[in-house]
């Protein structure tokens, strides 16, 4: 079954569609036949925009991780060969800081459907009942319906598409490797634990993962993906400077 196709997500869905079109029309006249990526654009800036209090949120979340990390490993240390106690003590433990381990789950949780919603927007053929006419729009002579992969095996791999979704594609590249240089986790920012390391190298590495994401979807998607991790670069540097993380403090260690 379709969830899309329910009354409630469908008429959402719509709304969503009629939002983005009318914003499309609206440009139409300054931007030409770029109104409609321009649009993607700004309705990307604006979903970012309403989703700030989630930010606040992960980043309070991250702020408190790294206050705890070091007390963390004290217990990691103390208890390690005792799992049973090192989980009744772990969650004791935040408990008398009045925290929680779960604490950057429910931003999360709470943008999906937010984010659900506007993939659709960008994959979905019919919407509604009616056909996504957002989908045969152009950027450049591109279609914001057309995918890298798809052009390529249908053999319309034309150097436009190949320029656009080039482009696109090596500025989500250039972000996420900023983003892995600039934001990446302090050693006392989690708990010291075999493996650790090579998980921090392996997070690096995911940066990238919206670069392959970006071959595969439409480029309307792709122009959302561009927008959403150079915004979510620039928040994160605004709110680790809010929010930054406290210095490390020595516990004993017995």
């Amino acid at each position: 079954m379709d969830l899309f196709s329910l009354p409630p997500i469908s008429a959402t869905l719509d709304a969503a569609y009629a939002l983005l079109m009318g914003m499309a029309s609206l440009l139409q006249p300054l931007t030409g036949a770029a109104s409609a990526a321009i649009a993607v654009v700004i309705l990307t800036l604006l979903i970012r925009a309403i989703l700030i209090p989630t930010g606040i949120a992960q980043a309070r979340a991250e702020q408190t991780r790294a206050r705890l990390a070091p007390k963390l490993q004290v217990l990691q240390r103390r208890y390690k060969n005792d799992r049973e106690r090192l989980q009744r003590e772990t969650m004791k433990f935040y408990a008398d800081e009045n925290a929680s381990p779960f604490a950057g789950c429910l931003p999360v949780l709470i943008q999906a459907p937010v984010v659900g919603i506007i993939y659709a927007l960008f994959l979905h053929t019919v919407i509604a009942g009616h056909p996504n006419e957002l989908l045969a729009e152009q950027l450049f002579g591109v279609p914001l319906g057309a995918s890298l992969v798809g052009s390529i095996g249908s053999g319309a791999s034309t150097w436009p598409v190949l320029a656009v979704f080039g482009v696109v594609i090596l500025l989500i590249v250039a972000v996420a490797e900023i983003t892995r240089r600039v934001l990446r986790p302090a050693p006392a920012a989690a708990p010291s634990t075999p493996g650790s390391e090579g998980m921090l190298r392996v997070t690096g590495l995911l940066q990238f993962g919206t670069a392959v994401a970006a071959v595969f979807v439409p480029l309307a998607a792709g122009l959302y993906l561009l927008v959403t991790v150079t915004w979510t670069l620039v928040q994160r540097l605004i709110l680790r400077r809010r929010f930054p993380a406290e210095p490390p403090h020595a516990f004993p260690t017995a």
